[in-house]
């Protein structure tokens, strides 16, 4: 029997329109340790992801993705030492504005069962 489970958190989402020169939050802050997480930019150019709302971090081209799996390959005596924290908040800004689409954070996290 496992010990914990993989769960889905709530989708993070952000629409073009939503979207501005200067970063703006994605959904609330983690309520669990991520484990995976998806970006993905659906809009027609280019955003900026950022950890503190002030620092740019990741880009994510028009149209892809980037796709993190953190703990891959990573089997510590505690589990829960390499994540995103509890309470990260990610934010997001366009290079271009945008005229379509949307901007998502997808998340999985370990539940202990």
């Amino acid at each position: 029997m496992f010990t914990t489970r993989a769960q889905v958190d709530v989708l993070r989402t952000l629409g073009f329109g939503s979207l501005a020169s200067t970063f703006t939050a994605v959904g609330g802050p983690f309520a669990y340790q991520a484990r995976i997480i998806c970006f993905t930019n659906t809009t027609n150019e280019d955003v900026i992801f950022s950890m503190d709302g002030v620092t740019s971090q990741l880009i994510v081209p028009a149209g892809s993705f980037k796709l993190f799996d953190i703990t891959m390959n990573h089997r510590p005596v505690n589990m829960d030492d390499f994540c995103f924290a509890i309470g990260t908040q990610w934010y997001v800004k366009y290079v271009s504005a945008p005229s379509s689409g949307a901007v998502y954070i997808e998340v999985v996290y370990a539940q202990p069962n």
